[in-house]
C-alpha cells in the first residue's frame, strides 16, 4: 500500500512541510549529489518539515543495494538525517502499474518501437542541453504494425496547448511548450523498467512531498510531471532547483571526479569541513568555517544563494 498518506489532503492545522532526497544508487555520493542533499535538507528543515529518503533503484542495470547502503552511510556522517524511509522504488513496481493502466485507459499513451540511434538518426537535439525532442514516429501507428519490445510514451498535447508554466523555487516563473520542448515522453522503458518520470511522480504524490529540490539541469523534467501528475489525479510539489557545482572549465562535477566522490573525500576532511565549504560556495556563511548541518537552519534562506552555477 501507499504510504506515508498523500499529505496534501490534510487540514491547514495538521500540514507539515515535506521534503525528499531521491539518490540513484548508481554508485558512490560525490560533492554534487551532496550540495543537492544539503540544500534539500535545509530547505525542509527550517520550514519545520520532514525530509524523506527514497531510493531510486528503477534501473535493474546499474543499480546495487551495496550502492544504496554507502549512500546512507554517507548521510549519516554528514549529519544528514532522514525522518522517514528509506523507501525503494524497485519495492514499488505493482503502484506504477496501476497508475499507467489508468494512463493507457484513456488512450494516453501509446507503445514506441524507436531506437536511440533510430531517433537520433531522424532528428537533431533541439534543446540547449543536448536533448531531443520526439516527434511522435510512433504515435498512431496501426496495432500489428510492429512487433516486439516497445517502450511506453506518455502523450503530450497538440502544439500550441501544451504550454505548462510553474513557479520555481529559486528560478522564478518558467514556462515550457511540451510539444515543442519535450515531446512524448517515455514513461516505460523498452526493457520493462519504470522510466524516472512516472516513477517520481506517483511517489511524490502517494508520500505527500511538498517540496523537491534537485539541480537546475532537471528544470525541463518539471513540466513533464506537473503534467503527468495533474493527468493521474494528483497535486504536484513545488520546485525548487540550485545551481550546479561545476571545474574550472564549466562542467559540471560528476562521478568521472573520483578525487571529489565521498571515498576520497571522507579520508581527507571532517563532515564538518566539507560543510563549511559548500555552505561558503553557496553564499550562506562569508567563510569556508568549519560548520554542522544542524548550525545552518536557523540562517537558511534561498534568497543567499546565487543561480548561476558555483566553480569549484
Amino acid at each position: 500500500m501507499p504510504y506515508p498518506p498523500n499529505k496534501t489532503k490534510m487540514n491547514n492545522k495538521e500540514y507539515i512541510e515535506r521534503g525528499r532526497f531521491a539518490p540513484s544508487p548508481t554508485g558512490r555520493m560525490h560533492l554534487g549529489n551532496v550540495f543537492s542533499a544539503l540544500l534539500s535538507w535545509l530547505s525542509i528543515k527550517a520550514q519545520g518539515g520532514k525530509w524523506v529518503l527514497r531510493i531510486e533503484d528503477i534501473d535493474p542495470q546499474r543499480s546495487r543495494m551495496e550502492y544504496a547502503d554507502l549512500i546512507m552511510d554517507d548521510l549519516e556522517w554528514l549529519g544528514l538525517t532522514w525522518d522517514e524511509g528509506p523507501f525503494y522504488q524497485s519495492e514499488r513496481g505493482e503502484i506504477y502499474e496501476a497508475e499507467l493502466q489508468k494512463l493507457a485507459d484513456r488512450g494516453m499513451t501509446y507503445p514506441c518501437y524507436c531506437t536511440r540511434a533510430d531517433i537520433l538518426a531522424t532528428q537533431a537535439p533541439h534543446e540547449s542541453d543536448g536533448r531531443v525532442v520526439y516527434k511522435g514516429t510512433c504515435r498512431n501507428l496501426k496495432p500489428g504494425t510492429h512487433s516486439g519490445p516497445a517502450a511506453v510514451r506518455m502523450r503530450v498535447p497538440e502544439e500550441g496547448e501544451g504550454i505548462v508554466s510553474f513557479v520555481d523555487g529559486h528560478y522564478g516563473e518558467q514556462i515550457v511548450d511540451l510539444t515543442t520542448q519535450c515531446g512524448d515522453f517515455i514513461v516505460r522503458r523498452k526493457d520493462g523498467a519504470w522510466a524516472y518520470q512516472l516513477a517520481v511522480v506517483v511517489d511524490d504524490a502517494m508520500m505527500g512531498i511538498t517540496e523537491v529540490v534537485r539541480g537546475r539541469d532537471l528544470l525541463l523534467s518539471s513540466p513533464q510531471q506537473i503534467y503527468l501528475a495533474k493527468e493521474l489525479g494528483f497535486a504536484p510539489p513545488r520546485f525548487t532547483h540550485l545551481p550546479l557545482l561545476c571545474n574550472t572549465e564549466g562542467q559540471r562535477l560528476s562521478k568521472r571526479d573520483r578525487s571529489l566522490d565521498m571515498e576520497a573525500l571522507r579520508s581527507r576532511f571532517e563532515a564538518e569541513d566539507i560543510i563549511g565549504l559548500l555552505a561558503y560556495k553557496a553564499g550562506l556563511q562569508k567563510s569556508p568555517n568549519r560548520v554542522t548541518a544542524e548550525e545552518l537552519v536557523a540562517g537558511f534562506d534561498w534568497s543567499n544563494i546565487g543561480i548561476t552555477d558555483i566553480e569549484f
